[in-house]
């Protein structure tokens, strides 16, 4: 199977596989304030990290490019929606068109629908530092993502198996690229060790990439003969991971991504440490089954969700909402209580 087939078959398989809501998010309660003090208008949803502005904290996170006409379209039309929303977006890994030149244009397609918004670039831990110059370049990228994908790659027929020095390889991009750089997990979470390891060799920003979205080990077992069916019930959930990476360093931006389906697993999402939440699973089917107009109204109700949460909370920015007081139960107290990772602070903190 050629690699542009690949990408299609993800694409495919992803609108089939059905997203698990993390429990994580159930876990987590906001504690009412009855006196908030600001009004709908007061609140504000534009928010800096790892040195990019963003005009809203939700962003249209890494999906596809590389598979040809089908991958242009949707790139194509989510660059439109990103445009008329104010969203950044992220591209799907453009390790196929470097491999691959007739593969450019479902890339850079999305610079031409979007010429002044901001546009981050995508590739695996197996990119060289010529590979990360050529992506940026490729779509005059504000940032490039470089992701993690283990557990997809061992499920994945024909995917990687030795994924030796990708930290080192990880700290040169960071050195040398002349943009931010943003590390992703793809779905299975980011635990304490590898957030600590990131951070040590200069990494300023994580995408956790939580269990609870897009299932990729369900989805490469699919296309397997004899599926590795444990890795399906892999991983970190959403939640948990954002308090794990948000523990190890305030320097450190986190994004949150893996199974956010409302306004309110959001504001929970900031309010737990995120700085901002990536979404790619919950709008790919809006985008192939309802078309662009939808799909934009669904990200002006997240939005008008968000700033409602916020009013109530008495939280006029993102960092306000990172300071309201919440309570941590069930099995995400639980784990956390396990791995070390003090909870009681988020009851006791308040907005001032």
């Amino acid at each position: 199977m050629s690699r542009s087939e690949r990408k299609w078959d993800h694409i495919r398989f992803a609108l089939e596989n059905r997203q698990n809501h993390s429990s994580a998010f159930d876990d987590i309660k906001f504690i009412h304030q009855g006196l908030p003090n600001i009004g709908v208008f007061d609140v504000g949803l534009d928010h800096e990290i790892g040195g990019l502005y963003l005009s809203s904290p939700i962003f249209i996170n890494a999906m596809t490019g590389g598979g040809g006409d089908k991958t242009y379209r949707i790139n194509k039309e989510l660059a439109i929606v990103a445009k008329n929303t104010g969203l950044t977006m992220a591209v799907g890994s453009q390790m196929a068109a470097l491999k691959d030149n007739s593969q450019r244009y479902t890339y850079e397609v999305v610079r031409k629908e979007n010429p002044s918004g901001v546009i981050i670039a995508n590739l695996g831990s197996e990119a060289s530092v010529e590979d990360a110059k050529a992506a940026i370049d490729m779509i005059e990228a504000d940032a490039l993502q470089i992701h993690l994908n283990v557990i997809q790659e061992l499920t994945m027929p024909e995917g990687d198996r030795d994924f030796s020095g990708a930290l080192k390889r990880i700290e040169t991009i960071v050195k040398e690229a002349n943009v931010p750089v943003i590390v992703k997990e793809v779905g299975f979470g980011m635990g304490l060790e590898t957030v600590k390891k990131l951070s040590s060799v200069g990494v300023k920003v994580v995408d956790v990439g939580g269990s609870g979205g897009t299932n990729f080990a369900e989805i490469e077992n699919k296309r397997r003969d004899k599926a590795l069916s444990f890795f399906n019930q892999w991983g970190i959930p959403t939640g948990v991971s954002i308090l794990e990476a948000s523990s190890v360093s305030e320097q450190l931006s986190v994004i949150g991504s893996g199974g956010f389906k409302s306004g309110h697993d959001i504001a929970k999402g900031l309010a737990l440490g995120a700085n901002a939440v990536g979404m790619a699973g919950y709008f790919l089917p809006i985008l192939i089954k309802e078309g662009v107009e939808v799909l934009q109204q669904e990200i002006e109700a997240l939005h008008y969700e968000l700033t409602m949460i916020m009013t109530a909370l008495g939280a006029k920015t993102i960092s306000d909402l990172r300071k309201a007081p919440l309570i941590i139960s069930g099995e995400t107290y639980h784990w956390l209580h396990q791995r070390g990772v003090d909870t009681k602070p988020f009851a006791q903190r308040s907005i001032k």
